[in-house]
């Protein structure tokens, strides 16, 4: 596919843009390094808010997202359970406000306000390091992939030499990766959080421009009655049994033929029991919700608030700004996709690669100009994303690695030199990981059941009970993220033979689980309680709920006027009404481009009741 002169031009000035504001910001960003991870704690809400959607609005998450509407039709809202997407609700309603009070830089220095500073809390600040490293890694090379495919498609290939692409057919895609993260380093490396914040408010507009765009475009050029005619039964409903009940073999003959197809994907994706699989995830989604926010830019943002109240609002505002906006444009690429299918899917149908059809759908019916726009767009989602995950990773190993172990003496001056490095330095080893890579869906499956999987006893043991200590952290965490990486080695065929799913990754999720848990509690108990002062410091200023009735005790008969956190009930009723509220936002811009009015008004009606009654059970109760 070759692009307008004009299109090129508008992509070719985005790009310079970026790259501008970036260096417009770094000599902010440069006065210290608490400036360039966390923008002095000065940046409002809203700000950081937008600037997270921005982060999570990626080019492979939305192809992936594309997939999963096309062939799973509404019941594809709760796949993304998978990641989960509702650890948004947890940390709006509490778990923000918590992470804020520790007044740090990262994940890994959080831990001293938990654990101390004894050679316990140092394991466990090692351990976070390496978890957050390979997480990020793992998501620059889901990213890398991602958009060199997205970019060959539309781009002139840089190498043309047919027998050379038989030997290396992603050299194209790969090249095209490299050229556009090199590009968005070097205005994340010079601005620091300033310019990844900056940018992605500008790329955050870009965005909304591209989604109403295509969302237009879809409803005027796809009929409901034409939409019908490739779909099956129960493509519109959100709800579903012990099965799937999708049957694409029985749509009408003057459909698609390729169409019928998407049975054999849905049987290599193993969601055909779904209702087992959506208990799976449900009950994987609340433990990891629960257990906080993972190590990366979402964190990040959220240590960057000026207060705990505002870590809250701009946790919910991600909900607000991403969902609806991100959601029209998949609705319109998806039945832009099924209606054209046969016209516009050049892949392998036993095989599926969905996001080839991403840049087909753009290429046959958005008009020059406004395609190079959309491009634009397209590209500023992925910079985002990126952009946010490498600000993330570098802090780590400059604030918690080299000021900590290598060079305490190091001035302001040398820990931003060392930040530059250090994202250099990341950056590279995600375009190594992304090199090797052939599967996004590979990838955010790994990331988020397996590697995560690791991650969430030991997390979820630290907010809520007071005898979980360094040691227990640290051997919770060593026994999951060992669990994550050898056990996709062990090819014993015994996890493909559990009949809930045929995917690894979310098969192995309890298993890692557990193994994380007993590494846990047995770490902790066959060692000393953490020392009071430790204990009593973090209940005091970060207040959790939990059990916590021993340091409770303690701090009451030191300070008789202190208030304990009594708020679980309250906590509780607002994550389930606040998922509900994230749900409406989800489906009703579905329902808006599929023209479904009944359940479009219903939807509607859900997101404006949740939304008032979240503004009096928790918004107006926020405190620091």
């Amino acid at each position: 596919m070759n692009l307008h002169p004009i299109d090129l031009g508008i992509i070719l000035l985005y790009l310079i843009a970026t790259i501008f504001i970036g260096y417009r910001v770094s000599k902010r960003a440069s006065k210290n390094i608490s400036s360039y991870f966390l923008g002095e704690n000065s940046m409002p809400w809203y700000l950081l808010g937008i600037s997270n959607a921005s982060g999570m609005f990626d080019i492979a998450g939305t192809m992936l997202l594309v997939y999963w509407l096309s062939v799973y039709g509404l019941k594809s809202l709760w796949l993304p359970w998978l990641w989960p997407v509702f650890n948004q609700i947890f940390m709006m309603v509490y778990l923000s406000a918590w992470m804020r009070r520790s007044n740090v830089m990262t994940g890994a220095d959080w831990i001293k306000t938990r654990f101390g500073k004894g050679r316990a809390a140092n394991l466990s600040q090692i351990i976070v390091i390496i978890f957050a490293l390979v997480s990020v890694i793992g998501f620059l090379s889901y990213g890398f992939k991602g958009v060199g495919k997205f970019a060959s498609a539309f781009l002139p290939p840089l190498i043309a030499d047919h027998e050379f692409l038989i030997l290396h057919p992603q050299i194209n895609v790969n090249l095209y990766a490299l050229i556009l993260m090199t590009l968005t380093t070097i205005y994340v490396v010079r601005g620091g959080m300033f310019g990844v914040v900056i940018t992605e408010a500008v790329q955050y507009i870009i965005l909304i421009i591209t989604s109403i765009a295509i969302g237009i475009i879809a409803m005027a050029r796809v009929a409901p009655g034409a939409l019908d005619a490739v779909i099956p039964d129960g493509w519109k409903s959100i709800w579903f049994g012990r099965f799937l009940d999708l049957d694409w073999t029985i749509i009408s003959s003057s459909a698609s033929s390729s169409l019928h197809s998407f049975n054999d994907w849905i049987a290599n994706d193993g969601y055909s029991m779904f209702g087992l699989f959506f208990i799976m995830m449900l009950f994987k989604g609340i433990l990891q919700a629960a257990a906080g926010p993972a190590p990366n830019y979402d964190m990040q943002r959220i240590l960057a608030a000026k207060s705990p109240v505002e870590a809250s609002k701009m946790s919910s505002l991600v909900n607000v700004v991403l969902n609806p906006v991100r959601y029209f444009l998949i609705a319109g690429l998806t039945i832009l996709a099924l209606v054209n299918f046969d016209n516009l899917y050049k892949g392998s149908l036993t095989n599926p690669d969905f996001e080839s059809i991403l840049p087909q759908v753009l290429g046959a019916y958005v008009p020059m100009g406004l395609l190079g726009l959309l491009i634009a767009g397209l590209l500023a989602a992925f910079m985002s994303n990126f952009a946010s995950t490498v600000n993330a990773a570098p802090a780590y190993l400059v604030n918690d690695i080299y000021k900590k172990y290598i060079n305490p003496e190091a001035d302001e001056k040398q820990l931003v030199k060392m930040s530059h490095i250090a994202s250099i330095l990341i950056v590279l080893t995600g375009i190594a990981a992304g090199f090797l890579v052939t599967s996004i869906n590979d990838v955010v499956l790994w990331i988020t059941a397996a590697l995560w999987g690791g991650y969430t006893a030991p997390n979820l043991l630290k907010w809520y009970w007071w005898r979980f200590n360094g040691y227990g952290y640290f051997w919770g965490m060593v026994t999951g993220i060992g669990a994550a990486l050898i056990l996709p080695l062990l090819d014993l065929g015994l996890l493909e033979k559990w009949p809930l799913i045929n995917n690894f990754s979310m098969n192995a999720f309890p298993l890692i689980f557990l193994f994380s848990a007993i590494g846990s509690i047995a770490g902790t108990l066959l060692t000393s309680p953490e020392d009071d002062e430790t204990l009593k410091s973090f209940y005091k200023s970060v207040r959790p709920w939990g059990f916590w009735k021993p340091v409770h005790e303690k701090v009451l008969r030191d300070d008789p006027s202190f208030e304990g956190n009594k708020d679980f009930g309250r906590d509780m009723m607002n994550v389930t009404i606040g998922i509900i509220w994230q749900c409406s936002l989800v489906v009703f811009p579905i329902f808006l481009v599929i023209r479904e009015w009944v359940p479009f008004v219903i939807s509607l009606a859900v997101m404006i009741i949740t939304t008032i009654i979240l503004r009096f059970t928790w918004w107006k109760k926020l405190r620091d």
